[in-house]
């Protein structure tokens, strides 16, 4: 444990452990992840199952508790932006049969920032994909991360690119000089695609919002198999519910 760490400190190290992998840890590999005393643990443990931050699964296991959800439901991201969003993604999906994903720009710093999924609609006959509702994207493979990225100044857009670029399938694109020509494609066009970048057979199409007062740069956008990618169809389609969206977010505000 480091000298001087605040209990605020321990409980985000115990919290920072949980993952879309392992929404579920036992006591004794939170302690193995976080280094915290055993006892520490523990009585930090039983606070935070008594606040309802986190609760008790089956084979002594923890995992996110109700309160915890609770209180994220309050944020803008929630009850302004995702809420907004709604009925604008549900007519986007009546209109496509497609995943339909709202993201936003999340990151302390240009090199560790990924798109955040704040909102999914998907169907039975949609495409799987890889996001879920609170889950992240890189930037550089997912069509809302994409279109995020061209929205970024140079001063920004040169931080991002000192880390490498990950390549998710073959199709990823991981070289500055490739993805700059692609921010620059997306800029020209007023939307963003990717092709098999994230998974093989998906094909995405997106569109940043203008700037809202008091949110996060955000992205609409849909995730379509590759046989039934037409994107002359489908842009128009995004662009439109973004331009509706982003109407509706100003008049909230």
């Amino acid at each position: 444990m480091t000298d001087g760490e605040s209990m605020l400190e321990r409980m985000l190290r115990v919290l920072g452990c949980f993952s879309d992998d392992e929404p579920a840890i036992t006591a004794a590999e939170l302690g193995e992840r976080t280094g915290l005393p055993s006892s520490t643990l523990h009585r930090l443990l039983a606070g935070l199952v008594s606040e309802g931050l986190l609760t008790r699964g089956p084979g002594r296991t923890y995992a996110i508790g109700p309160r915890l959800w609770e209180l994220g439901e309050l944020s803008p991201l929630s009850l302004r932006l995702r809420e907004t969003a709604l009925p604008h993604m549900v007519r986007l999906y009546e209109a496509t049969g497609e995943n339909v994903h709202l993201a936003v720009l999340d990151g302390a710093t240009p090199e560790t920032t990924t798109a955040l999924y704040v909102g999914r609609l998907t169907g039975r006959q949609s495409i799987p994909t890889l996001s879920r509702m609170g889950g992240r994207g890189p930037l550089h493979t997912t069509g809302v991360g994409k279109a995020l990225l061209a929205t970024r100044d140079e001063e920004w857009l040169e931080r991002y690119f000192r880390a490498p670029l990950e390549r998710e399938t073959v199709h990823s694109i991981t070289t500055e000089a490739a993805l700059r020509a692609d921010i620059a494609r997306t800029r020209a066009l007023g939307y963003a695609t990717t092709r098999e970048e994230m998974t093989l057979g998906n094909v995405s199409v997106a569109v940043a919002l203008p700037r809202v007062d008091g949110l996060p740069p955000t992205a609409l956008g849909i995730v379509v198999h590759l046989e039934r990618a037409d994107e002359r169809r489908l842009a128009p389609l995004v662009m439109q519910a973004a331009k509706d969206l982003h109407h509706d977010l100003r008049a909230s505000g």
